[in-house]
């Protein structure tokens, strides 16, 4: 019997995302557009299927419509509900208690429910917001043979980035020996590598009926924040349980993982896409990633110099999705979603087109993540200065500028 049978999964997906504002202005930020065609959950959700992991649940919380729209319209083809998969999408609603979800581990205790109805023997807990391809498998059934009590999926990081992570020390057997949960100092770094930490990616694998009693050993104390890194974890290391690290391995020996939690770090995630050879592989058809296909006609670009010979269609290491035209404009390094229009003699460099917008004739557009549906005047300049981009837009603090849905131009 394959180990996928023995497995649930919780995708905490509740996040307000507020460093990633404004693109969280009216969406959950696993519900984020990102490389053109892709929601971020689609990555997670992507892994669970190639991985077979079919028994899912969703627990959504902060303006989760899209979300879960999103689901509904994309994700209930690979789920066979007569065979026992489903995908099941579970809003916040207070089952326990008064308050919303306070911490990771609140939102599984708030739907205890369900782990108690199936009682798997291995609960699998992921994050809806993290770019990265993994057989999870791998690490399940690691965590069966090393019979640990919960085992922690890690990968290596720079140093300096240790205070916005979980970060493990681990013997050479990859038994945890301590965890510090977003160390503003003296974070545990690796064996031979001082410049690197090993963090946690966020994702677990429980023994299902100690998962049980610890979120409810953990929900009877006031002082806890309610958190599988800064309560969970070093609780159960305290108390001698058997925790595990689990080493990242991509798939096709691809290491690439991304917390995409802040604008820059989205922005940059995103570029990573146009490389000649991206570490994130899109087009692997052992391991695609899946979305919601929409019927929109192929890409084209138009116009190939024109009388004044400077009228032309042309796009240079970026991605273009279905429906988008580029009539007359040019782009350079960019990420071209569904049904976007570049008009004639627009220039778009290192930049982000989410789906429907649309750039004005003479536009000059630069380093900028422009979301859905926006209409750039023609004539409009975004990215040259910072200045007055500033008096405008939300500018991140690399200098990415981001121009929100429904922005409105004189």
């Amino acid at each position: 019997m394959p180990i996928s049978n023995d497995v649930e999964v919780i995708i905490l997906a509740g996040g307000k995302g507020e460093r990633l504002y404004p693109l969280t202005k009216d969406r959950a930020k696993p519900a984020v557009p990102f490389g053109g065609m892709y929601r971020i959950i689609d990555f997670t959700l992507s892994n669970c299927v190639n991985s077979g992991l079919k028994r899912i649940y969703v627990l959504s919380q902060y303006k989760s419509h899209s979300l879960s729209r999103h689901i509904q319209r994309g994700w209930l083809q690979f789920f066979s509900y007569p065979m026992g998969e489903f995908i099941y999408i579970i809003p916040a609603q207070q089952r326990i208690g008064n308050s919303w979800y306070e911490g990771t581990a609140d939102a599984v205790f708030q739907n205890i429910y369900t782990l108690q109805q199936d009682m798997p023997p291995y609960t699998l807990i992921l994050s809806g917001d993290h770019i990265y391809q993994m057989d999870y498998t791998e690490m399940i059934l690691a965590h069966r043979e090393t019979s640990a009590d919960v085992t922690i999926g890690v990968v290596p990081m720079p140093v300096e980035t240790a205070s916005e992570f979980g970060v493990v020390r681990a013997d050479d057997g990859m038994a945890v020996l301590g965890f510090q949960e977003k160390p503003k100092k003296a974070p545990y770094t690796m064996p031979g590598a001082p410049d690197k930490v090993m963090a946690s990616m966020g994702i677990y694998v429980f023994n299902t009926r100690l998962l049980i009693r610890k979120i409810v050993e953990d929900a009877k104390l006031k002082t806890s924040s309610h958190d599988f890194g800064k309560d969970i974890i070093p609780r159960m290391l305290k108390h001698g349980s058997k925790v595990m690290a689990f080493p990242f391995r991509g798939i096709m020996k691809n290491s690439y993982w991304r917390d995409i939690g802040t604008l820059d770090a989205f922005y940059e995630a995103n570029m990573d896409l146009v490389s000649v050879t991206p570490e994130c592989n899109l087009y692997s058809p052992q391991w695609p990633v899946h979305t919601v296909y929409s019927p929109y006609p192929p890409a084209k670009m138009v116009f190939s110099g024109g009388q004044d010979g400077k009228r032309i269609g042309m796009v240079l290491d970026s991605i273009i999705c279905d429906g988008a035209i580029v009539s007359g404009g040019r782009v350079v390094r960019s990420i071209v979603s569904p049904n976007v229009r570049v008009n004639s003699y627009a220039e778009v460099e290192d930049s982000i087109l989410m789906e429907g917008v649309d750039i004005g004739r003479k536009c000059r557009i630069r380093c900028t993540i422009i979301d859905k549906y926006v209409k750039i005047p023609p004539g409009t300049v975004i990215g040259y200065d910072a200045e007055e981009d500033s008096k405008r837009f939300d500018v991140s603090p690399g200098g990415i500028v981001v121009v929100p849905r429904n922005t409105m131009f004189d």
